[in-house]
């Protein structure tokens, strides 16, 4: 496989260079995700590096290559996202629980507290 070395800006990792490996475009990858143990022993911390350009050519205006910058508020799991795609479950959420936690409404079209036909 092919590498690059690539800088890394911002963060802990900042003016380090390392050696990534390039996908079959020749790119390297869009997020690069480093584990941290945790002193303590508990479950490690991810720092998350987008990818970004270092430079632009003059004529046509493509990337002269590739740095990595620190995204200290990366929340999503690095997923692709796709306009069918189901949105992500929230880590609080209960199965059968509707918007704000409560139980979700009866599938019957009547109110609550009304009668209809079918209850006799």
């Amino acid at each position: 496989m092919k590498s690059e070395d690539i800088p890394f800006e911002g963060g802990p990792m900042d003016g380090r260079v390392l050696p990534v490996l390039l996908g079959p475009t020749g790119h390297p990858p869009k997020t690069y995700r480093i584990p941290v143990p945790d002193a303590a022993g508990g479950p490690p911390a991810v720092l998350v590096y987008r990818r970004a350009p270092r430079g632009h050519s003059k004529r046509l205006g493509l990337p002269q290559g590739w740095k990595y910058e620190f995204d200290p508020d990366a929340t999503g799991d690095g997923r692709l996202r796709w306009p069918w795609s189901k949105p992500g479950v929230r880590a609080d959420a209960r199965p059968g629980a509707g918007q704000e936690g409560r139980p979700s409404a009866t599938p019957d079209a009547t109110p609550e507290g009304r009668r209809d036909d079918a209850d006799g």
